[in-house]
């Protein structure tokens, strides 16, 4: 593969409605992971408006397709493969236009095995699922990751716009967050941040029924408020939530390197089993490419193949790697009538660490040691009232 190679991938995880975006980096074309459930065609309402009108405006699935996706040059996926690193405890890779070191002896403790990880991992996935209140909207389930003790949970941005849309009275939907096997609802979220560029590049996606897209700055920050039950939350420090925890180095995910990949997947299953039946699933396989957005060479997204996970539901599922570390965040796949005929796509926490600055001032461990409740007001003051008003602008085209 060339790497200057263009391709298109589809979200893996926003399924919601279930309709997760799709994006498209490489051949074989990648496509998204979250179609809406089938069983239930609705809207989104609209409840109030300035004249008191009630308005529903159809909305479709948010699948991804693979014909003729239009990506900027400044998005453009680079992808070489990168041959299996040699003995020496840092080894480098070289392509025409990527050069990946590996970083030697990470951790100052050996690899755990795969059980426990995957035990680890488990307790800190969740599932969210979004849908109308009245029944007009099909419902959209995807995948998070609680990382912090706090409630902070990684997702895309393709999942965490709904979430950002159920924020505002008007709009007739309604987001939790699920927890178990199978998914139990329990926690009530808020966005702490997602960035304002993906919204603003992807708004008029959202009645598409297959947006095209990259995966790039498809990540946001959503943090836990309440429960649904009106219990209260478990108190951080001395417990708090089980969440995995972050590296955020360069490079850290190799080729070859075996990692547990986790999710709650529901593309083929029914809609109504997506709500009441669904259970997590999580794969043992190796990263099989690493590919970047950019000129710099920094490895953005790694390829991790054809696995269960590959379908939608999965975006914003975890890529742990085998000393239990959240290493990225499921975001695209290709197209494919199986799973197996499939390539799963992640962003790199490297890169959200990296993006994150660039985007808000502050990285993603600036933001997890700061007063996260401050930060989340600050942002859903400023920033989310003009994203709400873009992406019902796209729903309800005259409420403008």
């Amino acid at each position: 593969m060339s790497p200057h190679t263009k391709s298109s991938l589809s979200t893996v995880g926003a399924v919601g409605i279930i309709a997760g975006a799709f994006f498209i980096l490489t051949s074989p074309q990648p496509v998204g992971l979250e179609p809406p459930l089938q069983e239930d065609v609705g809207t989104i309402g609209i409840i109030s408006t300035s004249s008191g009108a009630v308005l529903t405006t159809p909305v479709e699935p948010a699948v991804a397709t693979t014909s003729s996706p239009k990506i900027n040059p400044s998005s453009e996926v680079k992808s070489a493969p990168i041959k299996q690193p040699a003995p020496p405890s840092v080894n480098a890779t070289k392509s025409d236009s990527l050069e990946v070191k590996r970083i030697g002896n990470p951790y100052p403790f050996p690899p755990l095995s795969f059980a426990i990880v995957n035990e680890q991992t488990r307790l800190a996935l969740v599932n969210i699922l979004c849908s109308a209140r009245s029944g007009s909207l099909r419902p959209i389930s995807a995948s998070a990751v609680i990382i912090d003790p706090r409630g902070v949970i990684l997702t895309n941005a393709h999942v965490a716009q709904y979430v950002l849309l159920a924020s505002d009275p008007k709009v007739d939907l309604s987001c939790v967050i699920r927890v178990g096997s199978p998914a139990r609802a329990r926690f009530i979220p808020e966005v702490l941040y997602i960035p304002p560029v993906w919204v603003k590049g992807h708004a008029s996606e959202i009645k598409t029924s297959r947006p095209l897209g990259t995966g790039e700055h498809d990540y946001a920050l959503l943090r836990i408020t309440g429960t649904t039950d009106g219990s209260p939350l478990p108190p951080p420090p001395t417990g708090g939530f089980p969440y995995l925890p972050l590296d955020v180095r360069e490079t850290i995910g190799f080729i070859d390197d075996s990692v547990l990949v986790a999710s709650y997947p529901a593309e083929f299953i029914g809609g109504i089993t997506s709500q009441l039946n669904l259970f997590p699933v999580s794969s043992i396989t190796t990263i099989k490419n690493l590919l970047t957005f950019s000129d710099e060479g920094t490895v953005d997204l790694v390829s991790i193949g054809g696995v269960i996970g590959a379908q939608s539901g999965s975006s914003g599922g975890a890529i742990v790697n085998a000393w239990g570390r959240l290493i990225g965040i499921i975001s695209t796949t290709s197209e494919g009538k199986t799973t197996a005929e499939r390539d799963l796509r992640a962003v790199t926490l490297s890169y959200i660490n990296r993006d994150i600055a660039v985007q808000s001032g502050l990285n993603l461990l600036t933001i997890l040691g700061g007063d996260i409740a401050s930060m989340a007001n600050a942002f859903n003051a400023s920033e989310a009232p003009g994203l709400i008003r873009l992406l019902i602008d796209q729903i309800s085209p005259s409420q403008r």
